[in-house]
């Protein structure tokens, strides 16, 4: 990555900035020109004396010359408006793409981190760097090179007007500008290192929330609540303190900043009513004076600001690329590097004199062996060994010392597109990705898009953008199975080739017990929804077809009580879809109470409820509490 700010901004919207920075410089005139139309307005047209005036050719009397130049300064406001509006949605276009690309690099960094630097930093504190502390950095972005250009010259163009009118009132204008700019910088430096400070502790706090949830179970059985809790009070109260300190700094400087900013129209009124009293100076010229100065204040505050953000953005930045640069990185083309033929590892695997040195601790010492094809072995060593030797196998860690091959081929040269290919790992910290069983199963075959998807003006769009903010270009929805190196012909036996291995691996009794407990969306899978309803009338047809088989399911019917089910069951026709309907709190629904009221049901359920309370203390009534014949009960 580019060590400072300015390099990554440079390097990749170089073209953008300098468009910002052309449309800024064009729109200087009309400015100047609305500056100084005010002074027109007053002086001439409605203090004016001679009229009627000429303008382009034309005379116009007095009333009807304040009209032109009230349209003209209504034409310029607008034509400034149209440039603020465009140079802003273009400037957030940009912040927004370079905000893309620099998540996309962290992201694809983290890909790219060795696993054993994930023992130092925790999930919780990647996801807030990309995301929290990569926010600020998307606003200065847009700005960083035209900002100072552009309030520059707003304030040289308003400053050469106000000396223009009068050289003791520029004068005047600027006069608290150089002090500004020495003490406001100082104090400025002392905010920003707090700010580094707290950036610091609430990754820290993240970091400590984040492993709390994934200890919990310690948590719980430790009794350490109070521990963490009161851990956790402390890192917050750190926190406080520096953002206490901060806020005082802060607004003070921002304080003294307004208090200096608001001496500046003093002088004006003193300055220039001396002048004004003495007939040196017009009441239109101070007028217009004033008005610019109340531009002036407004790119000199951005200015500020901007130098505030500046040294705030560059130490997130530095501190991004420290945390987002660990050694022995994967080289990116390991991951990108994509051969068009797959080559297949069919030779022998061979652990050369192989060392790995973790944290300073030799965990593996000069270990030497060979795996022949179709060999089963067991690794008798202790766990972490165990599981380091495995890791270097399946290349999720690469040795510190020594080789491994396969056959002639050195393993860490390979890119993952051939060994992720030909490697298949599963060990106790395989992970479950959120999402369905299916993007789950599919997980290890989807490397890279075999198939382009539906082209709409939607998708190259989409595709123009990420190919601008420098993203995968990749369709996420085209088909991202290659079935021929399954050696498979379609979709068909592909669904027949992954059914046979869920029965493999006797996964389909539980998902068949899964999906029974799980809701279907008609809108959402229509597809599979119609084919459930063609199931049903299919079985209930070869029912009507083959009545020996009718006392194998038994149907609900309208007109007719399921002994085979719950009376709830029975009460909502089969599962309830509707929360009010669960059939733990049906007898507390006042609708079903009604209906079982109107029904004249109500009394039959109580003496069938008493009866069975009576048989219970009848028959189990001696037992103790604690009779295990309770729990088989229901």
């Amino acid at each position: 990555m580019e060590k400072g700010i300015f390099q990554f901004i440079w390097r990749y919207s170089k073209a953008q900035q300098l468009t910002i920075m052309a449309m800024s410089l064009c729109s200087f005139p009309f400015l100047y020109m609305a500056l100084e139309l005010p002074k027109h307005i007053v002086n001439d047209a409605i203090d004016g004396k001679s009229f009627p005036k000429e303008l382009l050719g034309f005379k116009f009397d007095q009333i009807e010359y304040l009209l032109v130049l009230c349209v003209g300064l209504l034409l310029l406001l607008i034509a400034m408006a149209l440039f603020s509006m465009t140079i802003n949605t273009y400037k957030g276009v940009s912040s927004e793409r370079m905000l893309r690309r620099l998540r996309y690099q962290l992201y694809d960094r983290i890909l790219r981190f060795p696993k054993r630097h994930f023992q130092k930093v925790t999930p919780s504190e990647l996801s807030s760097m990309i995301t929290a502390e990569v926010e600020p950095l998307g606003d200065f972005v847009s700005y960083s090179f035209a900002m100072p250009m552009i309030e520059g010259g707003t304030m040289l163009t308003i400053l050469f007007f106000m000396i223009s009118e009068d050289p003791i009132l520029g004068l005047a204008a600027i006069a608290m500008v150089p002090i500004q700019a020495w003490l406001i910088p100082k104090l400025q430096l002392k905010v920003n290192l707090l700010g580094r400070e707290r950036v610091t502790r609430a990754r820290q706090l993240a970091g400590r929330v984040g492993e709390s949830v994934l200890g919990i179970g310690d948590v719980h059985t430790n009794d350490a609540s109070g521990y963490m809790r009161a851990e956790v009070s402390s890192r917050l109260g750190v926190i406080f303190n520096i953002r206490h300190e901060l806020y005082k700094k802060k607004f003070f400087m921002k304080a003294l900043n307004a208090f200096l900013s608001q001496l500046t129209p003093l002088l004006f009124y003193s300055v220039g009513g001396i002048l004004i009293i003495q007939g040196d100076l017009s009441l239109g010229a101070l007028v217009a004076v004033l008005a610019a100065y109340a531009r002036f204040t407004t790119p000199w505050k951005e200015l500020l600001k901007y130098y505030q953000r500046l040294h705030d953005v560059r130490i997130k930045y530095e501190q991004l690329v420290e945390q987002f640069q660990p050694s022995e990185m994967l080289d990116s083309a390991i991951q990108q590097q994509r051969p068009e033929t797959i080559q297949r590892l069919k030779n022998a695997i061979d652990l050369r004199q192989v060392s790995v040195i973790d944290d300073g601790i030799k965990v593996l010492d000069d270990v030497t062996f060979r795996i022949e094809p179709g060999d089963h072995i067991v690794i008798v060593s202790d766990p972490g060994s165990r599981d380091i030797l495995a890791h270097l196998i399946a290349r999720l860690v690469d040795p510190t010392s020594g080789s491994i091959s396969v056959g002639d081929t050195n393993l860490s040269g390979l890119p993952e597109a051939i060994t992720g290919a030909a490697i298949g790992y599963a060990g106790p910290d395989s992970y479950i990705f959120d999402g369905t069983v299916h993007h789950n199963l599919l997980y290890g075959i989807r490397h890279a898009p075999v198939a382009d998807g539906a082209t709409t003006d939607e998708r190259s769009l989409i595709y123009e953008e990420a190919l601008k903010s420098g993203n995968s270009v990749d369709d996420i929805d085209a088909e991202w199975v290659d079935y021929g190196s399954l050696g498979l012909s379609d979709e068909g036996e592909f669904k027949d080739w992954l059914l046979r291995i869920i029965h493999a691996v006797e996964l389909d009794i539980s998902l068949s017990a899964r999906s029974l407990n799980m809701g279907l969306d008609p809108e959402k899978n229509p597809e599979l929804a119609e084919s459930l309803v063609q199931a049903r009338q299919h079985i209930a047809a070869q029912i009507d077809e083959n009545p020996e088989n009718a006392e194998l399911i038994y149907l609900f019917k309208f007109d007719q009580y399921n002994a085979n089910a719950s009376v709830a069951a029975n009460f909502v026709f089969g599962e309830p879809v509707n929360p009010e309907f669960e059939f733990k709190t049906l007898g507390n629904n006042p609708y079903v109470r009604s209906v079982l009221e109107e029904c004249e049901l109500t009394g039959r359920f109580l003496a069938i409820g008493h009866k069975l309370a009576e048989t219970v203390i009848e028959l189990f009534g001696d037992l103790s509490p604690d009779e295990p014949l309770f729990e088989q009960f229901s």
